[in-house]
C-alpha cells in the first residue's frame, strides 16, 4: 500500500510539473512566433503600401517606422523580392535585387504556384508573402524570415531540451524526497497494522472464554435467548477480527497469494448452492447462470470467499420476494462474475463508494442483519490481489449490479493443464 501511495505521489507530482512546464513553454514559443509574424507583417504592409519597395524620403520613413515601432535601419536589413504576374499568370516584372538566395526563375515559380492556388497571404518555406493588386496585375511580395525562423526553431528546441532535463531533475528529486513525504503515513499505517494484529489476538482470548462460559451456562440451565444472543455477538466479533486481519495482510507490500488452477465454474455453483436455502426462507429467488468448465489460475479459497461475500451482501439487502442473479462468463482469457439483486431503494449511478471500509447504506438494517460494513472491502481486496477490478452500479434505483472482472494470469492456460 505504501509503495502504491508513493508511486501515486510521484506520478501526480510529475504530471503537475510536466503540465506546468508544457503550458509555460507553449505560451512562450507561441508568443515568440506571434512576435515574428507580427514584425514580418508590419514590413509586408509597408512594402504593399509602396508597391513592393521601401523608397521613401528619410524623414517620412523615420516617422512611419516610429509609428509602427520599427527600426529605421530595417529597410537596409530586410531581404525580399517581388514578382508581378498578368492575368495569364505570366511574369511581367521580377525584382530580386534585395536578395541573393533566390534566382529569377525560382521567384517566378513561387509566384506562379501561389497564383494557381489562389493564395492571398501566409508562409511558403522561409518566406512570408502577401498578394496585392498593382496596375491591373497581381504582385506577390516575398519577405525572407529565415533568420527569424531559425532563431525560433533554435529556441523551441532549447526549450524542449531544457524542459525535459528539468523534468528529469524534478523526477530524481521527487523520487528521493517522496520517501520522506510518505514516511509519516507509512509509520501511521504500520502502527495501525500492529494495532489490528495485536487487538485481534487480544480479542480472540476473551471471546473464546465467553463462548466457553456460555456453553457451560447452557449445560447447566439450558439454552435460552441470552446465551443465543451471546453466541451471535461472539460470531460477529470473530468474523470482524478475521476480516480486519485479512485486510491488513492483503495491504502488506509484497504479499502474495498461493495460486493454482481450479474450476471456477464449480466454485461459483457450490457457493451459490449454499445460499439457496436462506434465500428460499426469505422468499427470494436465487438464479445462477455459469459457463461450465471454466478454469482460472488463482487462489481458490479467496475466490470462494469473494463469491460468498457478494451473495451474503445480496441476500442482506434484497427486498422481500426479490431476485438475486449470479452469472459467470469468460471474456477472452479473463473471467467475469456479476451479482445482480433487487433492492427497495438505492442511489442511481456508480456506487463504488460501497467498497469503502465500514461504509454502510443503512446502519439500522446492518445491525439487524449482522453486517459491519467491511465485507465488500474484503471482496475488493481479493479482486485486486488477482489483478482484477470490482464495481457497483444502479441504473434504476431499484436494483444493483456488482461486476467482478478477474484478470487472466500470464500462462494461465498452460498452467491450467498441469
Amino acid at each position: 500500500m505504501i509503495k502504491r501511495l508513493r508511486r501515486k505521489f510521484i506520478a501526480i507530482a510529475m504530471v503537475s510539473v510536466i503540465a506546468v512546464l508544457a503550458v509555460i513553454m507553449t505560451a512562450i514559443n507561441i508568443a515568440n512566433f506571434v512576435s515574428i509574424d507580427s514584425n514580418a507583417q508590419e514590413r509586408i504592409e509597408i512594402l504593399s503600401e509602396n508597391g513592393g519597395k521601401f523608397e521613401e524620403k528619410p524623414f517620412q520613413r523615420e516617422n512611419r517606422f516610429r509609428d509602427k515601432k520599427l527600426s529605421p535601419e530595417m529597410p537596409f536589413e530586410t531581404r525580399y523580392f517581388t514578382v508581378t504576374l498578368d492575368s495569364n499568370a505570366n511574369a511581367t516584372e521580377i525584382n530580386t535585387g534585395k536578395i541573393a538566395a533566390v534566382s529569377s526563375s525560382a521567384a517566378e515559380a513561387y509566384a506562379r504556384k501561389l497564383y494557381e492556388e489562389n493564395r492571398e497571404s501566409g508562409f511558403i518555406e522561409n518566406y512570408k508573402y502577401a498578394r496585392i493588386n498593382k496596375d491591373g496585375n497581381v504582385m506577390y511580395i516575398f519577405l525572407d524570415v529565415g533568420r527569424e525562423l531559425d532563431t525560433f526553431y533554435s529556441f523551441l528546441t532549447a526549450s524542449i531540451v531544457i524542459s525535459l532535463a528539468g523534468s528529469m531533475l524534478v523526477f530524481i528529486m521527487v523520487l528521493i524526497f517522496s520517501s520522506i513525504a510518505v514516511r509519516p503515513v507509512a509509520q501511521s499505517y504500520d502502527k495501525q497494522k500492529r494495532f489490528i494484529t495485536d487487538a485481534s489476538h487480544e480479542i480472540k482470548t476473551p471471546l473464546a472464554i465467553i463462548d466457553a462460559n456460555a456453553e457451560v451456562i447452557e449445560m447447566i440451565d439450558g439454552e435460552n435467548e441470552w446465551t443465543q444472543s451471546i453466541r451471535k455477538q461472539i460470531k460477529r466479533l470473530t468474523a470482524l477480527t478475521e476480516k480486519l486481519v485479512y485486510l491488513s495482510r492483503m495491504d502488506e507490500d509484497g504479499y502474495k497469494m498461493q495460486m493454482e488452477s481450479f474450476d471456477i465454474s464449480q466454485a461459483a455453483e457450490d457457493m451459490t448452492e449454499l445460499f439457496k436455502t436462506s434465500s428460499k426462507a426469505r422468499g427470494i429467488t436465487l438464479k445462477a447462470e455459469t459457463e461450465e468448465g471454466l478454469n482460472y489460475y488463482g487462489n481458490e479459497a479467496s475466490i470462494r470467499q469473494l463469491i460468498s461475500i457478494m451473495l451474503d451482501n445480496a441476500l442482506k439487502y434484497t427486498d422481500e420476494n426479490g431476485v438475486i442473479e449470479v452469472k459467470l462468463k469468460a471474456a477472452g482469457k479473463n473471467r467475469i462474475l456479476t451479482f445482480y439483486n433487487t433492492v427497495e431503494e438505492i442511489e442511481k449511478g456508480k456506487l463504488d463508494f460501497l467498497f469503502e471500509r465500514f461504509y454502510r447504506l443503512d446502519k439500522s438494517r446492518n445491525s439487524e442483519t449482522g453486517g459491519h460494513g467491511i465485507g465488500l472491502s474484503v471482496a475488493k481486496a481479493i479482486a485486486e490481489a488477482h489483478g482484477g477490478k470490482i464495481s457497483a452500479e444502479s441504473t434504476d434505483g431499484k436494483s444493483i449490479l456488482f461486476t467482478v472482472a478477474l484478470k487472466n494470469i500470464p500462462n494461465q492456460d498452460k498452467k491450467s493443464q498441469i
